[in-house]
């Protein structure tokens, strides 16, 4: 009887291990945002971070940042000495350093950032500062295969 006990207890509350988060089963910087790193005000790293999974800086990192399909947030607490590349990154604190974001790269208005850019867009609020290159680059045009290029001008000449 101990075990019916058991089993039912254990039946009400759901197995974390099996469970199934909302926006985990596809990858994208949104939903990666969900599940980020913190790097609290009390921290001081020093070295390489690379990874798979979005991070926001509240402390202190001086090296580089690696985190190329994921975000990195530098808050408004976050202190950066380091070159970043990610797909996006967003700037509340101080960064100085090199950024390459693949996507998206966002300066808010309490932000600084010096260093050079290169990004494929790029948003900057009023009150931000940012001193450094901006090399903005176009997304790689989708590949065309050559039998729609064929059917695009075989339809062109027949209107």
């Amino acid at each position: 009887m101990s075990d019916q006990r058991v089993d039912a207890a254990s039946s009400s509350f759901p197995d974390p291990v099996h469970q199934v988060r909302p926006g985990t089963s596809s990858k994208s910087s949104l939903s990666a945002v969900g599940a980020q790193s913190v790097i609290g005000k009390t921290l001081l790293i020093k070295g390489e971070i690379t990874g798979s999974e979005s991070v926001r800086i509240e402390g202190k990192v001086e090296g580089s940042i690696a985190l190329p399909n994921d975000r990195v947030t530098v808050g408004r607490d976050g202190r950066v000495s380091a070159n970043i590349a990610a797909q996006d990154i967003v700037v509340l604190g101080e960064v100085l350093g090199n950024c390459n974001a693949s996507d998206h790269l966002d300066i808010r208005c309490d932000g600084s950032l010096c260093g050079d850019i290169v990004v494929s867009r790029i948003s900057v609020e009023e009150g931000a500062y940012l001193t450094g290159s901006i090399d903005i680059r176009k997304a790689p045009a989708p590949v065309v295969k050559a039998e729609e290029l064929e059917q695009e001008l075989v339809e062109s000449h027949v209107n």
